[in-house]
């Protein structure tokens, strides 16, 4: 082994066992506690959840969606979506920033070969030269370097966190652009149906009141009616269509006719449960407040930085070469030499510039905490509300789809009354008013069943495992 390469060796050992040999100043880091209660919220609005805690997140967003062809466009959207590759960029970009940080803790290695000649009365000298050098670092004896390193980490995988979140509320946004499609689409249909009924009811009221069976005011009022009927398919028309464009920019393109959905039906796209817990710890599970938590880790390990500054600086160079008037004597140990040499800086003022810092740090560390316990405290609260939500939706379902049955009855009655001249057209007029709004509302009851699993299973971090 040549004398260049012990050194080397030397040099990188010795700097290894001063960075691991050096203590700490950064505080313990203790997670805060729950800033919420232990178990989610019971009681008459919600619905009755299994003991302790349930791994949501681990039902895949392929075994959570039924339909293929919302898991196609769900697929499409982690594909293409823009927002996302930003985010897995904003990762690489952290994990770069780790490794530049990481590395000031090691020494840097140069070494450079060199030959010349030199003539003189005649005669020519030749000179073969190999030198290399560590270049001055700093002992990291305080740990600042390595609570630098800390943080960039912590930063890193927060922003990881980040990623997952982004993609986590990306298929929750997709799922639920698709449903509401499939609803207005339902919306239009209905709508449709409801022109071409006030169609004919024109008609047939113009006809009566040619037999003098009717009036002019039924008349009026039936088109009345009609027009609001053409205003709403134009309203509805819109929609369908708003509603491809967002759902499109959320694939990030086109998404073909086939992938698209005819109807909402019964909002069954998706499972009907999920085996929630009551135990509130899923929440830290999130990752949104996975990323609040290595932020704040990383603000402890920065408080460790601040407080390495208050300590000598240790610097450390080595130099070593070898010399010789003949290449192939150049390693010979004759022609080798070396040297190390060291430097300890104190800095005895900088008008307060380093306390500033340090109390940048802890102000930081604080308003980390709050924005930790924060995070969890409105993960607490998306879960509660949509619990909520589903302990009582299947009641309105039910409510809507009686009152649909119902006002339906109630105008094919009316209708039939009225075109045997047995009652006014104020009656159908006002029943079939009713039944549209109830078809409009049971599909509208529909759409938030289905939207509400959707946000359930985002909020308890499901949709991040395929």
């Amino acid at each position: 082994m040549s004398p260049m390469t012990t050194m080397a060796r030397a040099a990188l050992t010795g700097g290894a066992l001063l960075a691991l040999s050096a203590c700490n100043m950064a505080p313990k880091y203790v997670r805060p506690d729950l800033p919420v209660a232990p178990a989610l919220p019971q009681g008459a609005s919600y619905p009755a959840l299994a003991t302790g805690d349930t791994a949501i997140d681990s039902i895949g967003w392929q075994a959570f969606f039924t339909d293929p062809r919302l898991k196609e466009t769900i697929g499409q959207a982690l594909a293409n979506n823009r927002n996302l590759r930003s985010a897995v960029a904003a990762v690489a970009q952290a994990r770069a920033t780790y490794k530049v940080d990481r590395a000031a803790i090691f020494p840097t290695l140069s070494a450079g070969p060199s030959a010349s000649d030199t003539r003189s009365k005649g005669t020519t000298t030749h000179t073969f030269q190999l030198n290399g050098g560590v270049s001055a670092f700093e002992a990291d004896l305080f740990g600042r370097l390595r609570n630098t390193s800390k943080a960039a980490f912590e930063t890193y995988l927060a922003t990881d966190e980040g990623r997952k979140a982004t993609q986590i509320a990306l298929v929750s946004e997709t799922a639920s652009a698709w449903l509401t499609l499939a609803a207005d689409r339902d919306a239009l249909a209905i709508a449709q149906d409801t022109l071409d009924t006030r169609i004919k009811t024109v008609a047939l009221t113009r006809q009566l009141e040619s037999n003098g069976l009717g009036t002019r005011l039924a008349v009026a009022q039936a088109q009345t009616a009609l027009d609001t009927a053409r205003a709403d398919v134009a309203d509805y028309t819109t929609a369908v269509a708003q509603d491809r464009n967002a759902l499109e920019v959320l694939t990030g393109g086109a998404v073909p006719e086939a992938q698209l959905p005819t109807t909402l039906g019964n909002g069954d796209q998706m499972l009907g449960s999920l085996p929630v817990g009551l135990s509130s710890q899923v929440l830290l599970r999130r990752p949104d407040v996975l990323e609040a938590e290595h932020m704040l880790k990383a603000t402890n390990a920065r408080i460790g930085a601040a407080r390495a500054a208050f300590f000598p600086t240790i610097s450390l160079t080595g130099l070593a070469g070898a010399a010789s008037s003949g290449l192939t004597s150049l390693f010979d140990g004759g022609s080798f030499a070396w040297s190390v040499s060291g430097s300890i800086t104190q800095t005895l003022f900088d008008g307060g510039q380093r306390a500033g810092n340090l109390a940048y740090a802890k102000a930081a560390r604080d308003a980390a905490v709050a924005s930790y316990e924060g995070a969890i405290q409105t993960a607490f609260r998306e879960v509660a509300d949509a619990l909520a939500r589903r302990g009582t939706i299947e009641d309105r379902i039910a409510a809507q789809e009686s009152n649909v049955a119902n006002a339906q009855k109630a105008a094919q009655i009316t209708r039939s009354l009225y075109a045997n001249g047995l009652n006014t057209f104020l009656e159908p007029l006002d029943a079939d008013r009713t039944a549209y709004a109830a078809r409009q509302m049971l599909i509208s009851a529909r759409l938030v069943r289905a939207t509400n699993m959707v946000t359930l299973y985002q909020v308890l971090g499901g949709g991040l495992t395929p």
